[in-house]
């Protein structure tokens, strides 16, 4: 069986729900992780996450951003710094908060620590609910995202694994990844998101493609509003293994945002835990090192049944439907009570003109790429 590293601890969990739009999930989803006893499966192993160093930070954020965290820090009166703040995204949907410099070490530390444990083959799969914040620019936040740990835990894989594929499922599209590795022949950037006028972020049309020597290494795949499991997995099933046939990356990161499941308040989609099972199932089957992180989910107790489920499928442990009645949350799961997401009614506005036309640019894109 392969070895599965699990990222957790107390003050990992606790700095993840300080959040406010996403204020004490964390709690929901590793609750239910402990209710079904996943972590004493025999192929999982928990490690406590390590803080990222300002060095580690500095990697690939700019000196400036970071030492404006830190020397607000500690400030009291976060007011007078608003101005200041603005300049580096920390307003609107990133408002500046309490101790900001510390969180982003937590934050960026629990990917950073998965990295690790994969470069040093202490496990095949490494897992990092708590990460996946991928709109965050090198100087700047953005998106709910106070720090890219993706960013960070790419490049720190790639000190061992020189070809490396990343894989976005969140509803939105990785920006903050994408235009880190615009120019890399060395990092390609797969993303499912929905896109259309007025959604967030409003990049990744499906003729971007990268840039200079990066050219056809970014690879956007465009969805609809109420994209279905039969046209995501049509989608998928279509492009990955032929990325993975012409890069032939050394090693993986996937990023599982949870509001592509149906029931999420901004994503608008019709996908299910068991619709995603079998992406995550292909990726599985490539035996590479691999490097799962969450993402967005703002319907709590949606994402917690969604990671949850993935988890179980990544140690290959199946999962009683009924939620245990041990979970802390348990009366959130009603009216159903059960782990399984139904799909919604919400028709699928990927028409069979849009299916085509994006395949046909990608795999003609794909066919462009040239491993050195």
């Amino acid at each position: 069986m392969k070895k599965v590293g699990y990222i957790f601890d107390e003050h990992l969990l606790l700095t993840c729900n300080r959040l406010p739009v996403i204020r004490e999930r964390a709690s929901v989803v590793q609750d239910l992780i402990d209710s079904y006893e996943l972590l004493f499966c025999e192929n999982i192993t928990a490690y406590s996450s390590v803080k990222a160093t300002e060095e580690e930070l500095k990697e690939f954020h700019s000196s400036a951003y970071i030492e404006f965290l830190k020397n607000s820090n500690d400030k009291e009166d976060l007011e007078l710094l608003e101005e200041e703040a603005g300049e580096f995204g920390l307003t609107y949907d990133c408002h500046l908060l309490e101790k900001n410099y510390e969180f982003v070490q937590v934050i960026a530390g629990g990917s950073l620590t998965a990295a690790n444990l994969l470069i040093k083959e202490c496990c095949d799969i490494a897992i990092n609910w708590f990460g996946g914040w991928h709109h965050s620019q090198r100087d700047a936040a953005e998106g709910f995202c106070y720090v890219n740990d993706v960013v960070l835990a790419i490049q720190r894989l790639y000190k061992k694994y020189n070809r490396i594929l990343y894989i976005d499922l969140d509803v939105h599209h990785g920006n903050g990844v994408q235009n880190a590795f615009e120019f890399s022949k060395k990092i390609l950037t797969l993303s499912f998101h929905k896109w259309a006028p007025g959604f967030y972020p409003g990049s990744g049309n499906v003729e971007d493609s990268g840039s200079g020597r990066g050219k056809y290494y970014s690879v956007n795949v465009p969805i609809c509003e109420g994209t279905n499991d039969v046209t995501y997995y049509r989608l998928f099933n279509e492009i990955f293994p032929r990325i993975l046939q012409r890069f032939q990356p050394l090693a993986v990161v996937v990023q599982c945002g949870a509001d592509v499941i149906n029931g999420d308040p901004i994503g608008q989609c019709n996908l299910t835990p068991k619709g995603m099972e079998r992406c995550i199932k292909d990726v599985l089957k490539c035996d590479l090192p691999t490097l799962f992180l969450g993402g967005g989910g703002y319907n709590f107790e949606n994402t917690a049944r969604y990671w949850c489920y993935l988890t179980s499928v990544i140690v290959n442990v199946p999962l009683e439907n009924d939620i245990p009645s041990v979970s802390e949350y348990f009366t959130n799961y009603g009216p159903s009570y059960e782990i399984d997401i139904s799909p919604g009614n919400r028709k699928d506005h990927n028409t069979e003109e849009h299916i085509n036309n994006v395949l046909s640019i990608i795999l003609e894109n794909i066919n462009a790429i040239d491993i050195e």
